[in-house]
C-alpha cells in the first residue's frame, strides 16, 4: 500500500492526543513502514466488563480509525480473560470479576458497536483468552518475576489505596501484566488508550523489551467528561451517552451537557463535521449544542433520524407536548393504582421508586400531576397518556376498550 509521508501521518495522529511515548520512536516506526510498505500494528484493548459502549469510548476508537485510514492494521483486543481479573484502573476498591461466558458475550456486543466507527472488514479482532488461558502456573510465575511490588505501587490508584489501607488483592497486580502479555503475543507497534491506561500501556512496553521485542509506542487520549460535567463518562455513574441509545435519548442527553463542555465535545467527538461550530460556541452555546447533538445522532443513525430527534425534543421539552408516537400498553384491569402502573410499565423499578417519583411531581396522567401514589387510574373509555419523568411516555388502556 502507498502510505502518506511520515509528516502527513503525524499531522493526523497527534490530533487530540495527550501524550506519545515516544514521538521519536513513532517517527522511526512510520519511516520503516513507509520504506518497507508494511503497515504498523495498532492495538486497542477493550475491557468487556460492560456490554454498552458510550461516547467516551469513541474518542480512542476514532484514533484507531485514523490509523486504519492511513493504511495501518487495527487490532481490537477483547479482554475476555483479563475481564475475569477486573481492571483496577482508577478504582478505589476491588472491581467485580466476570465469568468467561459473560466476558465473551459482552465482547461480541463490543465489537458490533465499535464497528459503527471502525472499518469492521479491516479490523483484526482477538480474544486474549486464546493465549492467556493457555499459560501454566509456571508461566505466570515467570511473568511476575519481571515486575516488582514497588513498581506496581507507583500506579496512582494502587498507591492511594495502599496509603489509605484499602485492600488490594494480589490478582489485581496481575491485570497490567496480563494486558502487557497481549502486547508480547501480538508484537504490536503502537498501543492506544485513555490517560487512565497509561500505566498498563507502559507495562506492555516494558514486557515487550523484556521478551526481546521492539517496545510499543504508547499513545494516550483525553478522557471524556460525562453529562454531569464532573466525572469521566461512565455507564455506572449514570452520566453516559451510549452508542445504542435511541436517537431521541441521544439528542436529549447531548443537550443536557453543561455549556462549558460543548467545545470539548465538538473537538473530541466530531472535529471535522463541527469545525465551524467551534467558532460560535461562546456566542451561542445553546445553538452550538443543538448542532453538535444533530451531528452525533447523524453519525450513529442518520440525518433523517437526527432531524426527527430534534423535532421530538422541541415538541416534548420546548412546547411541553406529548410525542406523536407513544407505545400503547393494554391491561386486564379496568382501573389500577398509579404506583402499580408505574412498576408494571417499567417506568419505575420498584414501588418505593415509583412513590419517590410521585412525591417529586414527576408523574402526570393526561398532563394532570399525580400527587397521591394510591390514585386509581381508570383504563376504560379511551387511552390515557402517562408521563414519568422528563422522557418516558406511555399510553395505557384496558383490553376490553379495544
Amino acid at each position: 500500500m502507498r502510505f502518506p509521508t511520515v509528516q502527513e501521518q503525524l499531522d493526523i495522529i497527534v490530533g487530540n492526543i495527550v501524550e506519545i511515548i515516544s514521538t521519536e520512536e513513532l517517527e522511526k516506526k512510520l519511516q520503516h513502514s513507509l520504506q518497507t510498505g508494511s503497515p504498523l500494528k495498532i492495538k486497542l484493548g477493550a475491557d468487556p466488563s460492560r456490554p454498552d459502549l458510550h461516547l467516551g469510548h469513541s474518542v480512542v476508537l476514532r484514533k484507531l480509525r485514523e490509523f486504519q485510514d492511513l493504511g495501518h492494521e487495527a487490532i481490537l483486543i477483547i479482554g475476555d480473560f483479563t475481564a475475569m481479573i477486573g481492571d483496577p484502573s482508577g478504582k478505589s476498591k476491588t472491581r467485580p470479576q466476570l465469568s468467561a461466558e459473560e466476558a465473551r458475550e459482552n465482547g461480541k456486543s463490543y465489537f458490533e458497536q465499535a464497528s459503527k466507527i471502525l472499518d469492521a472488514g479491516k479490523t483484526t479482532i482477538c480474544y486474549n483468552s486464546d493465549w492467556l488461558g493457555k499459560m501454566s502456573f509456571s508461566d505466570v510465575i515467570r511473568l511476575s518475576s519481571h515486575y516488582t511490588v514497588a513498581r506496581m505501587l507507583e500506579r496512582d490508584d494502587f498507591e492511594r489505596r495502599y496509603r489509605s489501607r484499602e485492600p488490594i488483592s494480589i490478582h489485581e497486580f496481575l491485570y497490567p501484566l496480563a494486558q502487557g502479555m497481549d502486547s508480547v503475543h501480538l508484537k504490536n507497534d503502537v498501543e492506544l488508550g485513555g490517560t487512565d491506561q497509561k500505566f498498563n500501556l507502559l507495562v506492555g512496553r516494558d514486557l515487550q523489551r523484556e521478551y526481546g521485542i521492539a517496545p510499543q509506542v504508547c499513545i494516550t487520549m483525553e478522557l471524556l467528561v460525562g453529562t454531569d460535567g464532573k466525572e469521566k463518562m461512565s455507564k455506572s455513574l449514570g452520566n453516559a451517552i451510549c452508542f445504542n441509545d435511541t436517537p431521541n435519548d441521544m439528542y436529549g442527553r447531548m443537550l443536557s451537557i453543561p455549556d462549558g463542555l460543548t467545545e470539548t465535545y465538538c473537538r473530541l467527538l466530531a472535529p471535522q463535521a463541527l469545525a465551524g461550530v467551534l467558532e460560535n460556541v461562546a456566542e451561542n452555546p445553546r445553538e452550538a449544542k443543538r448542532t453538535l447533538a444533530r451531528a452525533i445522532v447523524a453519525q450513529y443513525y442518520s440525518l433523517t433520524a437526527a432531524g426527527e430527534a430534534e423535532e421530538h425534543f422541541d415538541r416534548v421539552f420546548v412546547q411541553k407536548k406529548a410525542p406523536d408516537n407513544i407505545e400503547l400498553f393494554l391491561f386486564d384491569e379496568q382501573a389500577c393504582p398509579v404506583i402499580d402502573l408505574l412498576v408494571m410499565l417499567g417506568a419505575a423499578p420498584s414501588r418505593s421508586e415509583a412513590r419517590r417519583m410521585i412525591q417529586q411531581n414527576a408523574v402526570t396522567i393526561d398532563e394532570q400531576k399525580i400527587t397521591d401514589a394510591n390514585t386509581m387510574i381508570p383504563l376504560v373509555e379511551k387511552p390515557k397518556t402517562l408521563r414519568a419523568g422528563k422522557r418516558k411516555f406511555y399510553k395505557v388502556a384496558a383490553k376490553k376498550t379495544f
